[in-house]
């Protein structure tokens, strides 16, 4: 009897340590496994080639994401909005989806919808311009492309094609949202409405904003693209404006200016002009010319021209295309020691000039509102000896239109533009009319410009 009750309770000790040896077994294997995904970096799903997510598995990844979405739509021009966390496209629904929340059962769904063009007062602009979706709630698709950097989100599809909406509307906000969200770090640019040719115009200006290659996001039709976060928007300061007060690192448009000739100022353009002045006493004018375009023609362009001459200036007709190499116009501009021209697109090249250089706007009739917030401002920041000519009317071709009796297009047009800046309005003061400059009284603005070019001239070369 006793020996089965020995027996017994051996046999008792026995499966008693076995069981302690499997319990410890397994805390050691929990304790493992524990180590190993904690050491598993929260990113390491963003890997630089095509791969497919596991959508089960990636769950436990990303459980403890904070991921939010966040829109400002306080600004007059524009909206901005972000995912701060992983960030799917899923390019069927123009959708962003918040990767941070994958529950099935989440019933707190949030819907952000965003058009990132920066002319957010214009209704007939922003219809054309494609909307974007930021969600956070249901599972969005399985990616296939991921991304180590995160995305900056914006559309062409304004006023594309025309260069001062394409620095007024595109690579000025551009410049201003990296340095004030992006400064030092890695991003790629996600553009709709990407057309080649913009790309082939500006392609060595968007590699001196990011190094990755950009996606034309309305051409992913079957692809979907992962981010570490994404930024959908460009931040606008007002036309041809960067105000140091609302950007962290104080930028202002002549820091645009050394942007540009950072990229525009070497030699590496094909094309690239190497002029020089006729002569070390004869400061250059480039002359902007609007021939072959409609409306705000100097119809005695060559007589201005022989009389800058005579004056002293070596004069160089610019006439800018979509085509025209950035890298020549820059060479071109950059060199020269003054510039004149009628408001329009082709002004914006003021950009290209140096600090302390000459700029003469000339303003057509009913234009001296836009002329300023245009290119009057531009050349008071970028520190430019600035100056307008306002013509009369018996310059205007509108007077063969408008000269007789009281109309306001002649009489007060600023009264007329109080009333609204109808398509109308607008098209009599930019396209219907052009100008004869009135060769004595455009005479002194030169001989005084010549005068500035010659002591800027002296002091820079």
């Amino acid at each position: 009897m006793k020996i089965n009750v020995i027996k017994k309770r051996a046999s008792n000790l026995i499966t008693a340590l076995m069981g302690l040896m499997l319990f410890v077994l397994m805390i050691i294997v929990l304790r493992q496994n524990q180590v190993f995904f904690n050491s598993r970096p929260h990113n390491s799903f963003i890997i630089s080639t095509p791969h497919e997510i596991n959508r089960h598995n990636y769950n436990h990844e990303v459980e403890k994401s904070k991921s939010i979405i966040n829109c400002n739509r306080s600004h007059y021009s524009y909206d901005i909005c972000s995912i701060n966390g992983p960030t799917i496209f899923d390019p069927f629904k123009s959708t962003f989806y918040d990767m941070g929340s994958t529950n099935n059962n989440e019933t707190n769904i949030i819907v952000e919808k965003i058009k990132p063009y920066p002319r957010k007062w214009e209704n007939f602009t922003m219809g054309q311009i494609k909307e974007f979706t930021l969600t956070k709630g249901p599972i969005g698709p399985n990616c296939l492309i991921h991304h180590k950097a995160q995305a900056l989100v914006f559309s062409l599809g304004g006023y594309t094609g025309n260069f001062f909406h394409d620095i007024n509307d595109g690579f000025i906000p551009l410049f201003i949202t990296i340095n004030s969200l992006f400064p030092n770090q890695d991003f790629v640019l996600v553009i709709s409405k990407l057309e080649d040719w913009w790309v082939h115009k500006y392609k060595d200006l968007l590699q001196s904003f990011s190094k990755h290659p950009i996606i034309d996001i309305d051409k992913e039709i079957n692809v979907t693209h992962c981010f570490r976060s994404v930024t959908i928007g460009l931040m606008s300061h007002g036309f041809m404006n960067i105000d140091p007060k609302l950007t962290p690192t104080s930028k202002t448009l002549i820091d645009f200016h050394k942007f540009l000739a950072t990229t525009y100022g070497s030699s590496q353009g094909q094309g690239q002009l190497q002029l020089q002045p006729q002569s070390q006493h004869r400061p250059r004018l480039v002359l902007a010319s609007r021939g072959g375009s409609i409306g705000r023609l100097i119809l005695n362009q060559d007589e201005i021209r022989l009389l800058a001459e005579q004056i002293g200036f070596e004069v160089i007709l610019f006439e800018p295309s979509k085509t025209t190499s950035l890298h020549e116009s820059f060479g071109l501009i950059h060199s020269s020691h003054a510039m004149i021209g009628v408001h329009g697109a082709a002004l914006t090249h003021a950009l290209f000039l140096r600090t302390s250089s000459i700029f003469i706007q000339i303003v057509p009739i009913g234009a001296e509102g836009v002329s300023d917030i245009c290119f009057g401002k531009l050349a008071r920041e970028m520190k430019l000896v600035y100056e307008e000519y306002k013509i009369e009317v018996e310059e205007s071709s509108l007077m063969e239109k408008f000269g007789k009796g009281d109309n306001l297009v002649l009489k007060n047009p600023k009264a007329l533009q109080e009333k609204g800046w109808s398509q109308e309005i607008m098209d009599i003061n930019l396209r219907e009319q052009n100008i004869n400059l009135d060769l004595n009284r455009f005479r002194m603005y030169l001989e005084k410009a010549y005068q500035n070019a010659k002591i800027f001239m002296a002091i820079n070369g």
